[in-house]
């Protein structure tokens, strides 16, 4: 994957390749949109997925990238089933965030059916915190000594499990694309061309996994008047506001 060091305003952080686009995807279209510069730290290559290799993912990954209109993507190499949170794993994703020096982090959900994803969420609110202590020393790809970085704001999307949002934010307008980025890691879906080849079933591969995403969306959306909506939990409450008007300003259904 490629990346440079220009500044990013968030960075998303995901334990597997597709983490971000199954679950946040609409969001990051929007951001994007909205011109925000985006990336993503893949954790991991999810080489202990059922479905695919290591190889097709990794492909499938730079289509999804190209699809969300991100401005850097990277995969730390982590090992898949065994996101340890220690000195050498929060080193390496302190560097990429030091690198792109982001406002705002997005993470995996807090609590999940997947052990990875709760694992991720824990490295990302500890590294989050160390990036920004000048004496843990980390060194560019160039060989300089990076300066510390916290980013302000920690965000978790919501996954497997319903969890209550702090946020709910309206991707209507991206939501075709953002369900056409999650769609690329097509080795990870049920499609007729896949089944005919006989490829074990897991959580995701379902026909009817596609209809509970766009389900949950279209219930969320709902809650806030929207035709779909993606949730966001906010880490570090509570939040300051200084015009609560403007910040409550959006209509909704009573």
């Amino acid at each position: 994957m490629t990346y440079n060091d220009e500044k990013l305003d968030v960075l998303a952080i995901a334990a597997h390749p597709d983490d971000v686009e199954l679950a946040c995807g609409g969001i990051v279209c929007k951001m994007v949109d909205d011109g925000y510069r985006v990336g993503i730290v893949d954790l991991t290559r999810g080489e202990l997925g059922t479905r695919g290799t290591p190889e097709l993912r990794d492909q499938e990954s730079e289509h999804a990238t190209a699809i969300l209109g991100i401005h850097a993507r990277e995969n730390l190499g982590l090992p898949d089933g065994n996101i340890e949170n220690n000195l050498e794993t929060r080193k390496k994703l302190i560097r990429s965030i030091r690198r792109y020096r982001p406002d705002l982090l997005l993470a995996n959900a807090p609590e999940d059916r997947h052990p990875d994803h709760g694992a991720a969420a824990r490295l990302a609110i500890d590294a989050r915190f160390f990036s920004g202590l000048k004496k843990i020393e980390t060194r560019s790809d160039g060989g300089d000594v990076q300066d510390p970085w916290r980013p302000a704001h920690l965000l978790h999307y919501i996954q497997a499990i319903e969890l209550e949002p702090t946020f709910v934010v309206d991707v209507s307008a991206t939501w075709e694309r953002r369900m056409k980025a999650m769609m690329a890691y097509a080795s990870q879906f049920h499609t007729p061309e896949r089944e005919r080849e006989n490829e074990p079933q897991t959580f995701i591969s379902s026909s009817a996994f596609k209809e509970w995403i766009e389900s949950r969306a279209k219930s969320l959306g709902y809650r806030i008047g929207a035709a779909y909506g993606e949730g966001l939990i906010y880490h570090h409450g509570p939040i300051g506001v200084d015009d609560i008007v403007a910040c409550l300003g959006k209509d909704r259904i009573a």
